[in-house]
Parts: C-alpha cells; structure tokens; sequence
C-alpha cells in the first residue's frame, strides 16, 4: 500500500503546524518541510532559530500520526560548504525527518560528485538521506545524469535519487533508465502533472515547477508509465503548487483535491499491473 506525504509546496502558505492539520486530516501520512529558502530572501517555514514554535511543532508531532518524512533544501554550488547547514540537518534530526532534498547548481561534474559526497558524508550522523533531484535547468538535468554523480561520490551508503514526475517528463529521461538506477538508491517520489516536453524555456520550467503544475491526469507527463516503474512501496510526495487554483480554494482544499487525483492515478497503475 502506498503512503502518501504532503509536500511544501502543495500548500505553501501554511505554517507547519497547519500543514501538520492538513495532513492529518486528509489522511496524509507524512509532511514535507522547507525550512531553508530555495533562493535568496524566497519564503520558506518558520522553525530553525525559533524555540517556541520548535516546541509547539515537536509537541504537535508526538500527538499525531503524521510524521516529518523530508526537509528542504540543499543547494550544492560551487562554494558549497556542508556546515554552512548544520542548522538545517540539525532541524531535521529533531523532526525525525529521514530524507534531505538536494539540488545541484554546479555545472562542473568532478566538483559537484565532491561536495555530494562531503554532503553525504556529513548528515550520516543525523541519519537521514541526501536524495538528488534532477531538474533540466540545473546542473543535472536527468535521471542517469544523477546516477553517474552519485556513482563518482562513492555511491555513499546514504545517497538517494529524487523522481520529480514534472522534471522526469520534461528531461530526457526515459522509463527504461529506472531498471539501471539500483533500487536502494529510490527512496521516494514526486507526484504532479503538466504538459511534457523539453522545447520550454528555463524561466517557463522554473515557472510550472514553483507555482503552475496540474493535478496528475489534468497533463501529458505519463505518470503510469512512471509510477509503474518505480518501486510500489516507496513513499509517495504529493508535490503540486498551482498558486492560483490555491489562492482560491485554501491550501486544505487544494491538498485535498491533489491527494484525491494522486490516488486516482496510482490506482489506475495497480490495476494495470495487477
């Protein structure tokens, strides 16, 4: 059976606590959080550096079901100095999070491997995961492209690899790619929509990736292809900021909607392979 985890940018304008709710009560089994803005002066959820919301968040947590599955976000640039996050993995110990999300801006393939591996090399103590996300305006642009820096890291015992379906279907990754990943590497996956294709511009991905995806089976991205295969156990993370549809129903409504979509889909994979 599937779990599902309530991504941040699904319902970024909630706090913790209120994505906490949201989770909770729509039958979520995790949370994701970003407690580290993605970009300079970006918006992100108020905990590290706050002791009383990190009361109220950790009190919140052991009376609830829904667990802290993964944190945001770590940017491996060509300066990228692991302790210049200590306050974030230190977050993510504390919320019991199992998995760090990792984007690559280096372009420069030797240097990023290194600092992947100083990375993983660093929060193996907090016992949680460095899961890169490939992203066709980054420095890895594909599923393989991920593989071979992890594989020129080490292929540390506590590496992963993300499948966001948006970048999947908008990168030329292939589903034949995934039965060459080794399975341990495949923690979790990212679910959306949108129309696929790689004739987009950098500023027209980043757009659909940060406030414009659709609810899985509204695109052309396929979704079955890819969930079917992947691994059938591996958590699923709802991941479908779309700011206008959002702004309109509350982040609780639209979380709502996005989970219903989300089963539906993956539903619609267990049928097929069954």
């Amino acid at each position: 059976m599937r779990s599902f985890s309530l991504a941040y940018l699904t319902v970024n304008a909630s706090s913790i606590l209120e994505s906490i709710d949201i989770a909770e009560d729509l039958g979520f089994d995790r949370v994701g959080l970003r407690l580290r803005p993605n970009t300079p002066g970006a918006p992100c959820q108020t905990f590290i550096n706050h002791p009383e919301i990190q009361h109220l968040v950790l009190a919140r947590l052991k009376d609830s079901p829904v667990e802290v599955f993964d944190i945001e976000i770590v940017r491996l640039a060509e300066d990228f100095e692991a302790t210049n996050y200590t306050a974030l993995f230190d977050a993510g110990a504390a919320l019991g999070a199992q998995a760090v999300l990792v984007a690559a801006d280096d372009t420069q393939a030797s240097r990023l491997s290194e600092n992947y591996a100083q990375l993983c090399e660093f929060i193996r103590p907090y016992g949680m995961s460095a899961d890169l996300e490939f992203m066709a305006w980054t420095g890895v642009k594909d599923a393989l492209s991920a593989w071979w820096v992890i594989e020129q890291a080490g292929s540390p015992t506590n590496a992963g690899l993300l499948f966001d379906a948006l970048h999947f279907g908008r990168s030329s990754s292939e589903l034949s790619d995934i039965a060459k990943i080794p399975t341990r590497l495949l923690h979790y996956a990212q679910i959306c929509d949108a129309q696929a294709g790689r004739h987009f511009s950098t500023e027209e991905l980043i757009q659909t990736a940060r406030q414009e995806r659709l609810l899985p089976g509204e695109g052309t991205i396929d979704i079955q292809g890819l969930f079917g295969a992947l691994p059938q156990d591996m958590p699923v993370s709802v991941e479908i900021p779309n700011f206008k549809r959002s702004s309109v129903l509350g982040d609780r409504d639209w979380a709502a909607q996005c989970l219903k979509a989300s089963e539906a889909v993956l539903n619609s994979v267990h049928r097929i392979q069954g």
